[in-house]
């Protein structure tokens, strides 16, 4: 599965909570519980880069209660609607 089409995947939940599993930059795996489409604490400044174009897709990260970049190309599952797609 390439990035766009998880991307995909994970446009498909429509702002419903969704788990996923990514591997973080420093190498430790990471499990959050995310959605997306939150408007919460948007400043209206915006990002100084595009995420996609470095397959990066923002989504509210509930445990954190803020915003929280997923690397697409270091994802290892996704469960949505106890659903679960392994990459």
């Amino acid at each position: 599965m390439n990035t766009q089409q998880i991307a995909e995947v994970i446009k498909s939940t429509k702002g419903r909570f969704f788990s996923v599993s990514f591997v973080k930059k420093d190498g430790s795996v990471r499990n959050m519980t995310a959605r997306l489409g939150v408007k919460k604490n948007i400043k209206g400044i915006g990002l100084k880069f595009n995420p996609t174009e470095r397959d990066l897709m923002v989504v509210w990260a509930m445990d954190k209660e803020n915003y929280r970049m997923i690397n697409l190309k270091t994802i290892k599952s996704i469960k949505f609607k106890k659903q679960i797609i392994n990459i």
